[in-house]
């Protein structure tokens, strides 16, 4: 006996991982059997990626995620955007409340059973309502920032500057192309866009998983002209030396968001 444990270790029990297929990652995105609990737009979108090293991603992770990979390359993101007509299933949307922009920091992970989706580092929002909601009903990492957007010659404007010690202006500039055209399947910006599970944990290490319903983004490669590893820099990541492997803009959806679900491990 040594350190309390007789005899080989029976690993019998333990539960090998699986890795998403093409059929579970196509999965995620039919429409939940059960019912949404908020409706709400997102516009402006820009998706911004850089590869990283995958223990980055790990080591921050909770347990039962892994980091998903694309050609063995794992990937970070900052995507700003517009909420719009944010409200719970069955009221209207209210002006003071149901339009704000937020900011997000994710990456890409999958759960022990090979279901593929989100893993956010941060969310910086200029709603401070909708920070208190989603911190306690969604177990999400949303940040109070001061926020902007306008619109200049078909440019978008978007400066986030989260209310924390020592940040700074994020600010980038962009355009949402007239052509845009849903991901082809199987490609890096698929697997970047594709996405319609978030996964999350409440502070007693309980791990959740909620979906997302809309129609498949439409989106265009480029049209970014000023971005900002601002928002990685606040998350504890080393800022990338160079600019985003990959620069998407997208049209808006209308989505629907269903109800947390605990994910059995």
């Amino acid at each position: 006996m040594k350190n309390g444990v007789s005899g080989p270790i029976d690993h019998s029990h333990v539960v090998p991982v699986i890795h998403p297929t093409l059929e579970q990652r196509l999965a995620a995105r039919e429409m939940s059997n059960s019912r949404p609990v908020m409706r709400q737009r997102w516009a402006d979108l820009l998706f911004l990626h850089w590869p990283i090293d995958p223990a980055l991603l790990r080591a921050r992770l909770p347990a039962g995620l892994h980091v998903d990979t694309y050609e063995g390359n794992a990937w970070i993101g900052v995507v700003p955007f517009s909420m719009q007509r944010v409200r719970p299933v069955g009221l209207p949307p209210l002006p003071w409340l149901s339009w704000f922009l937020e900011l997000n920091v994710r990456t890409y992970v999958h759960d022990d059973f090979g279901n593929p989706g989100v893993w956010f580092f941060s969310l910086s929002c200029s709603q401070p309502l909708a920070v208190g909601i989603a911190r306690r009903a969604f177990h999400l990492p949303y940040e109070h920032a001061v926020m902007e957007c306008s619109r200049t010659d078909g440019q978008i404007q978007y400066s986030c500057q989260r209310k924390s010690h020592g940040a700074t202006d994020a600010n980038f500039e962009y355009a949402i192309a007239n052509d845009t055209q849903q991901a082809r399947l199987g490609s890096l910006e698929w697997f970047l866009v594709e996405r319609y599970l978030l996964f999350c944990a409440s502070p007693a290490g309980r791990l959740f998983c909620g979906r997302v319903h809309h129609e498949p983004y439409h989106i265009a490669t480029g049209g970014c002209t000023k971005w900002s590893t601002e928002p990685l820099r606040l998350d504890g990541f080393p800022p990338p030396s160079g600019p985003p492997a990959s620069i998407l803009t997208a049209a808006p959806v209308e989505v629907k968001i269903f109800p947390l679900r605990e994910v059995q491990r």
